[in-house]
C-alpha cells in the first residue's frame, strides 16, 4: 500500500493526516519517494530493509505534499528530525540508521514480529 498525500494539501492537513496513517497501518514508513523510486539512500535503505521482514509497508511520500510540515508534525510525534522514520503498530522505531542497526543486531524481527524472508526486496 503507498500513501500518496496531494500537493493541494495544506499543513493542518498534515498535521491531521499522519497520526490517522501511523494508527491506521502496522508498518509505516515516511520517505523521500515512493516505493518504485526512493529519492534518497536513506529512504531506499529503510525501505529495503523493512521489506525484507513484511511485504505491506504503507509508504507516505513526503515530497508530494508540504515538506516542512510532514517534518515539523513527524519530529512533534517521534522527537526525531530527520526522514525517512519508521512506525510499527503505532510506535516509532527510528530512521534508516537505527532500522539497519536493529537489523545488523537481529533485533529488527522483534520489532516488526516477522523473520526476515530470504528475498532481500
Amino acid at each position: 500500500m503507498t500513501f500518496e498525500p496531494g500537493v493541494d494539501k495544506t499543513a493542518s492537513d498534515v498535521q491531521e493526516e499522519v497520526p490517522e496513517v501511523i494508527e491506521e497501518n502496522d508498518v509505516v514508513l515516511f520517505m523521500k519517494g515512493t516505493k518504485h523510486m526512493p529519492q534518497c539512500g536513506y529512504s531506499k535503505t529503510a525501505l529495503n530493509t523493512l521489506q525484507m521482514y513484511v511485504d505491506n509497508v504503507t509508504v507516505v511520500n513526503v515530497m508530494a505534499g508540504p515538506t516542512d510540515a510532514y517534518r515539523d508534525t513527524l519530529e512533534e510525534i517521534s522527537e526525531w528530525n530527520t526522514i525517512p522514520q519508521a512506525f510499527v503498530d503505532g510506535e516509532f522505531i527510528g530512521g534508516s540508521d537505527v532500522i539497519e542497526q536493529l537489523h545488523d543486531e537481529g533485533k529488527l524481527s522483534d520489532e516488526l514480529g516477522e523473520e526476515p524472508s530470504n528475498n532481500p526486496f
